[in-house]
């Protein structure tokens, strides 16, 4: 029997949510292609040992070059590992990969489907 996510995972992807988006918000990125993006932190998925997280941000105003936001996104995660270690309290700090959210885009077209 597959059982979903449990509450603590649920707890600390949202807590790590909350620290990166602070973290980006006032001490932004060293990246150029980053350093005048504005991310969205829509979302993070923990692993059940806590080990390793998937954040999922969003570009705002349009997607821009997915790939190369990724690839800067990479070279800026150990940076954002460590500032979140300084501000998370669990045993191990996660590391971290990036995804680009594309859930606001898959309702945008299923909203249209069905209007049509």
């Amino acid at each position: 029997m597959a059982e979903g996510v449990s509450q603590r995972c649920l707890k600390v992807g949202e807590e790590i949510r909350r620290v990166l988006s602070k973290i980006i918000q006032t001490q932004g990125f060293y990246d150029p292609i980053l350093m005048d993006l504005s991310l969205t932190v829509s979302e993070v998925r923990v692993a059940p040992d806590i080990k390793n997280a998937t954040v999922f941000v969003m570009p705002l105003g349009g997607m821009g070059s997915s790939p190369e936001i990724l690839e800067a996104l990479k070279n800026e995660a150990s940076r954002l590992r460590y500032e979140l270690g300084k501000n998370i309290c669990t045993k191990y700090t996660p590391t971290l990969s990036f995804q680009i959210d594309t859930s606001f885009d898959q309702v945008d077209s299923l909203n249209k489907a069905l209007k049509q």
